[in-house]
This record gives C-alpha cells, sequence and structure tokens, in this order.
C-alpha cells in the first residue's frame, strides 16, 4: 500500500487537467493505464547500512574527485533545508563541498545554515548571501562561480540526496577516467518523496544516454553532475527559467557533438542506474503539480528548439499531450534532416492493437510489447516517445539511400517503398515503409533479419531510431 495516499490525490488531479486538454477517450485510457500502474507500485526504498556506508568510505579515501554542489536557496523551510544539509553530511564519500547561494528576502535560511555549520563544525558548508534575486539561473550561476570541484553537482534546496550519492558518482568517474574516458555528465535514478505519508514513492529507472529520447523529454533531470570546467563555460541560461537544467543537458550534449563528426561523444555521458535522489512532493512543487509551472514546459520547448537550430535541424518544436513532453516535426523528414540517423522504424499492430514487433533493444527484445496502441508507458510516458534502439521491424522501416545496399545484402531484396495510409488518430496520414514482398518468414526469421539489418547500420555509425508515431497493424 507504499504511496497510496498520494497516488490518489496525484491522480484525481492528474485525471481533471487531463481531461480539459484530451477529452474523453484519450482521459479514459489514461486513467486505465494509471490504475495499472498503481497496482503494481510495490516500491521500497532502502538506505545502504552502518557497515555498507563504512565500506565505502574505505573504497573511496583516496579518490582525489572534488565535488561542488550548488544549492540555490530561496525562503526554504527551515525543515526542509535541514534534511537536505543533513543528507549531504550524510555521504559516505567525503571530498566534497556545499555552496548555498541564498537569494531569500529575511534571513531565516542564513540563521539555519549557520546554526548547521556551529553544531557540527562542518567547514565543507559555505553560504553565500546574494545581493538580489535574479532568478533560478542567475542564482545558481552564482554558486557555480564559487565552486571549486571537479565536478558540479545540482541540488534543488527542498530535496534531499541518498547517502551513497556522491560515492556512486566518485566511482562512476573513477571507472570512466581508469577507461580511459572522462565523463562529463553524471545522472541517476530518482525517486519521490510523500511529504505527508513519510514514504518514497515513483521510482524512476532510467534508461542509459539516449539522444532521441532525451530530444523528446528531459528524462535526466535529478541527480546530475556535469564536470566542473563544462559548466562554468556553458552555465546556466536565464532565458529558459523554470527549464534551465533541460538546456543545460541539451548544451552539453551539444559540446560533445563537433560539427565534422556524425554522432555526439555519448561514452563521455555516465548513467548510474540506481535511486541516488528524492525528490520532494508537495502541492506546489512540479513532482506533484505539474500543471503548477506550466511557464517551464515552454521554455523546455524553446530549449529544444534552440538545440535544434544550433543542429542545423529544420524543425518544428510542439507540446505533446502531456507537459514537459516533446514532438519534433522535421522538415522534409527525419532521415532528410538528420545526418546521423540511419534507419528510422515504427511499432506494428496485432489483430488486438496491442505492440508485438518494432523497435528492438540489444537482446533482440520488442519495446513495450503487449502494450495497447492507445497507452503511453506509464508515467514517464516512454511508449509514445522517439527513441534511439538496436534495430526496427523491416516490416516498418525506412532506410537512408547510402545505406540501402545493406537491405538487399541481408535480405536478397532489392530496397523498395511502399505508401501506405493508416490511421493517426481521429485523422489519416500517409508513410512510407521499406516493401518487403518476396520475404517469407515466420515471426522469429523477421526478427533475426531485423536484428542483423540494425547492427549493420549501427555498425556504420549511424542510429536506429523507432518513432511510435509511425503505426501498422498486421
Amino acid at each position: 500500500m507504499v504511496g497510496n495516499r498520494i497516488l490518489r490525490v496525484d491522480n484525481v488531479r492528474k485525471t481533471v487537467n487531463y481531461l480539459k486538454k484530451n477529452g474523453l477517450a484519450g482521459t479514459f485510457y489514461a486513467a486505465a493505464e494509471r490504475v495499472q500502474e498503481e497496482k503494481k507500485a510495490d516500491y521500497r526504498y532502502r538506505a545502504p547500512d552502518a557497515e555498507t556506508l563504512e565500506r565505502q568510505r574505505q573504497e573511496t579515501a583516496d579518490y582525489p574527485y572534488l565535488f561542488s554542489i550548488v544549492t540555490p536557496a530561496y525562503e526554504t523551510k527551515e525543515a526542509h533545508l535541514r534534511e537536505m544539509l543533513a543528507s549531504v553530511q550524510a555521504q559516505s564519500y567525503s571530498r566534497w563541498e556545499l555552496v548555498i547561494v541564498d537569494a531569500s528576502a529575511g534571513d531565516a535560511v542564513e540563521r539555519t545554515v549557520r546554526q548547521v555549520i556551529h553544531e557540527t563544525g562542518d567547514l565543507r558548508i559555505r553560504y553565500s548571501r546574494l545581493a538580489e534575486n535574479k532568478g533560478i539561473a542567475e542564482n545558481t550561476n552564482a554558486g557555480i562561480a564559487l565552486a571549486g570541484g571537479d565536478y558540479i553537482v545540482l541540488l534543488d534546496h527542498d530535496d534531499f540526496i541518498t547517502p551513497d550519492a556522491l560515492y556512486e558518482m566518485a566511482c562512476c568517474v573513477h571507472r570512466g577516467r581508469q577507461e580511459g574516458c572522462d565523463p562529463a555528465l553524471l545522472y541517476s535514478d530518482e525517486d519521490k518523496y510523500d511529504e505527508g505519508a513519510q514514504t518514497f514513492v515513483f521510482p524512476n529507472k532510467k534508461k542509459k544516454f539516449n539522444l532521441d529520447l532525451i530530444l523528446s523529454n528531459n528524462y535526466i533531470c535529478h541527480f546530475m553532475a556535469v564536470e566542473a570546467g563544462l559548466m562554468k563555460r556553458l552555465k546556466l541560461r536565464e532565458d529558459y527559467d523554470g527549464a534551465q537544467d533541460y538546456d543545460l543537458v541539451l548544451r552539453v550534449v551539444g559540446s560533445l557533438w563537433p560539427d565534422d563528426v556524425l554522432a555526439p561523444e555519448t561514452a563521455r555521458i555516465r548513467h548510474i542506474p540506481k535511486v541516488l535522489y528524492h525528490w520532494r512532493s508537495h502541492r506546489d512543487s512540479t513532482a506533484l503539480n505539474t500543471g503548477s509551472k506550466t511557464y517551464a514546459y515552454e521554455a523546455g520547448r524553446r530549449a529544444l528548439a534552440d538545440f535544434c537550430t544550433g543542429r542545423g535541424f529544420r524543425v518544428q518544436v510542439e507540446h505533446s499531450l502531456h507537459l514537459g513532453f516533446y514532438r519534433i516535426a522535421y522538415e522534409p523528414d527525419l532521415l532528410g534532416a538528420r545526418r546521423d540517423v540511419g534507419m528510422v522504424g515504427g511499432r506494428i499492430l496485432d489483430g488486438k492493437g496491442r505492440i508485438f514487433a518494432g523497435g528492438y533493444d540489444e537482446k533482440g527484445h520488442c519495446l513495450y510489447e503487449g502494450l495497447p496502441a492507445r497507452f503511453t508507458g506509464g508515467s514517464t510516458h516512454l511508449a509514445v516517445l522517439r527513441q534511439d534502439c538496436a534495430a526496427a521491424d523491416i516490416r516498418c522501416m525506412r532506410l537512408r539511400k547510402e545505406l540501402q545496399p545493406l537491405f538487399t545484402e541481408i535480405t536478397g531484396l532489392p530496397y523498395r517503398e511502399k505508401s501506405l495510409l493508416v490511421k493517426a488518430g481521429r485523422k489519416k496520414q500517409e508513410i512510407r515503409i521499406a516493401n518487403v514482398a518476396g520475404l517469407s518468414c515466420d515471426e522469429a526469421g523477421y526478427r533475426k533479419l531485423s536484428m542483423a539489418l540494425g547492427e549493420a547500420v549501427r555498425r556504420e555509425g549511424y542510429l536506429v531510431v523507432w518513432d511510435p508515431g509511425i503505426t501498422i497493424q498486421i
């Protein structure tokens, strides 16, 4: 029954907002999916025990990496502030500094911080009073300027981190450097903290870095660290207040993508598959109430449009039906607009309208197999977002011209395309996909050929993009 109270309250609020925006049918399917998601909710966060934390301290005692945690504060509630401070001080990895930049009108934050420093004698906590409140981006930049670490970590003033958060970050940096690859950006999984019930809910288990997924939604979010030199050069941009973290991530990706290189240097973006960040849920937070900062979603759309313009993509960036999630309309199409994409594939539905083929992961598993076409994949909406994958089913895909000979090599057929008129919501749209007439395979055979073609495309250095907006039914 963990998180039932927050689930019920949040679901009612979301359902009302969703009904206003998406109508009765869309709301029905969204509500049905949330009910299924709630039934599966059986999450327990367990903090590392004292013995584990001590082992982590000893393991990393000689690590030289200093993490600067930057926290802009503004009229923070004392209880929240103290919990955030305590979570940093509880870290099993000891090489950190906490830079608090305070734009509050009153002195409550300063008094609390200085009291904690006095009580604990912990001089790793640094406090700076800002002369004026210039907004989240500029306030954070003031903290970035004061940071002296190798990596700069962003922590909201009313959230808190797990006691092994910096240990995991330090180990990730260490592994990267041993492999000869200095990480530029690190991020972890996260969950939400239900303040009323005092329980942890909604674990967000993220994917490793996925370019087209980050071009659909800021799934990276918390907990995030950026190499200090890169962070100090990029900083945050006040024009994107509310989506400043998303804008930062996109610009980090851009910095790892020189114009003369086909794809970004994604090996320098590291995912730590572990919950390290607790995002506090209260009525005014975006963690609970997605309508509380609608300006942030427009800022996110503008940040994404700016990234696309900077890469030379001819696009229109649109809000999707879900706040904070975006759809890029490429001109003329994705293959024509982006030279890094070699194959675009969609999803294939069975007679019951459920996904049974389409995009595949490295192990040959179908993405979102068995999910009804009208479902989105839960609160993260992954099943309706473009994303990179290992392969696309040859019955529902297209190849860029340079790679079309690979199709012939693998299938023995000449590469040809056909046009189909398919349903897209209430409308119909024309799509073009490869013509596989002449192939006679069972499902295992189609999947084997699809995986072979996807591997060949990726071996040439191109991405395979799965686009759920391309749908056929067999």
